[in-house]
């Protein structure tokens, strides 16, 4: 009995997806990659439909997400993509400074040269992704440029703090590289923190990270504030 036992422990597989994390993972894609927009209805029929389904699988998945602050739920409208306001990007952007900074400075203390090789490929893919003006590249390879950065640091608690932090400034991301003067200086300013990584240069490495988050910041504010004063002015359909 006991060896039936340690045999059914070895061979039992845990970790097959479940129908309610593969709904919650190609939610959590489309949002990402800006199929699904801030502010749009998630209307549960609709997207049983869409996904083939049931209510119940789709229901738990929004319910995840929205414990992932990427959807939330508005009275007599129900589920809506997350939308971000003034304050909470000015919190996201002051957190995420400190922590991305650390880790870039940690990313180029250990100086390990397969990270700083990732973290090129990435940046080579963005600026191709860019040239030819093609957003979910462009998106796709960020997402993996900070991928390579904070795993390089080597700090889970990090890792696990900067991740929901990433998932929620990515709403405002698929606005911001929109525009051709911000992800012209993005590339500069992701070039600059390549070059101190793989240079070695700890104190370079934090301070551009902090420079390029705090413009990141000031493009996403500008942005949000445009963006609620348009809304302000727009006649009211009462």
């Amino acid at each position: 009995m006991e060896r039936r036992s340690e045999l059914q422990s070895t061979l039992r597989i845990e970790d097959v997806p479940t129908v309610r994390a593969m709904v919650a993972q190609k939610l959590r894609e489309a949002i990402m990659s800006g199929t699904l927009k801030p502010g749009q209805r998630l209307v549960e029929r609709e997207l049983c439909e869409m996904m083939g389904v049931s209510r119940p699988s789709i229901r738990e998945a929004l319910r995840a997400l929205e414990a992932d602050g990427l959807v939330n739920t508005v009275p007599h409208r129900g589920p809506v993509v997350s939308t971000i306001s003034l304050e909470e990007a000015r919190q996201l952007y002051t957190a995420r400074a400190v922590l991305e900074g650390f880790a870039g400075r940690e990313c180029a203390r250990i100086n390990d040269p397969e990270v700083a090789r990732r973290i090129g490929d990435a940046l080579t893919r963005l600026k191709a992704a860019a040239a030819k003006q093609d957003l979910v590249g462009c998106l796709e390879a960020k997402t993996d440029f900070y991928g390579a950065l904070i795993g390089g640091c080597r700090n889970a608690f990090i890792e696990r703090m900067l991740k929901p932090l990433h998932d929620r400034i990515q709403l405002l991301r698929i606005t911001s590289m929109s525009q051709p003067k911000r992800i012209n200086k993005s590339l500069r300013e992701v070039t600059a923190i390549w070059r101190a990584i793989q240079s070695g240069d700890a104190d370079l490495a934090e301070r551009c990270c902090v420079d390029h988050i705090n413009a990141a910041a000031v493009a996403a504010l500008d942005m949000i504030e445009k963006s609620s004063a348009a809304k302000e002015a727009a006649p009211s359909d009462d």
